[in-house]
């Protein structure tokens, strides 16, 4: 039986009382891609010293990275089945990791029956979507791409991606 399915097929929220309360971690990442022209531009809006872009909103990664921490704390109340958790920490990171990309990682605790990916996940994407919201003014080839995991402990089993 599938876990977040009832007895009749219907969508159904797990029960974790019986689980053992563990310290969880959930890691995420997303990739937002822009084209050389606008890369250029947002990284000539920095200082060699600083690790923040300026756009025609704003302060873009202090604000990707609010956004993010919000989104991870509201994960279930968007995503249905999810279930409404005590975070501990969550870290969100913004850095330019080539000439066109910026990499967001966003890094979510708890302790805990139920782990922390969907937070992970969903601070990651909302970070990402936030770049682009804060730079469509400049272009709107820009493009979120690999949403993924990238590493989870605690609970049954860990997680690393390859």
């Amino acid at each position: 039986m599938l876990s977040h399915l009832d007895e009749k097929g219907r969508p159904t929220m797990v029960d974790v009382g019986a689980k053992a309360v563990t310290r969880r971690i959930a890691v995420a990442r997303a990739c937002v891609v822009f084209p050389r022209e606008v890369a250029d531009q947002l990284r000539a809006s920095g200082s060699n010293t600083s690790s923040e872009w300026t756009g025609p909103k704003g302060p873009i990664f202090a604000t990707a990275i609010v956004a993010g921490v919000l989104a991870a704390k509201r994960t279930w109340e968007l995503i249905p089945l999810c279930h409404p958790l005590p975070i501990d920490g969550i870290t969100v990171t913004c850095e330019a990791r080539d000439e066109t990309s910026v990499e967001v990682l966003c890094t979510v605790k708890t302790t805990h029956k139920t782990g922390v990916e969907m937070e992970a996940l969903t601070g990651a994407s909302v970070a990402a979507l936030t770049i682009y919201d804060m730079t469509k003014a400049l272009s709107h080839d820009i493009v979120i791409e690999r949403v993924e995991l990238v590493q989870k402990s605690g609970g049954k089993s860990d997680y690393a991606s390859s």
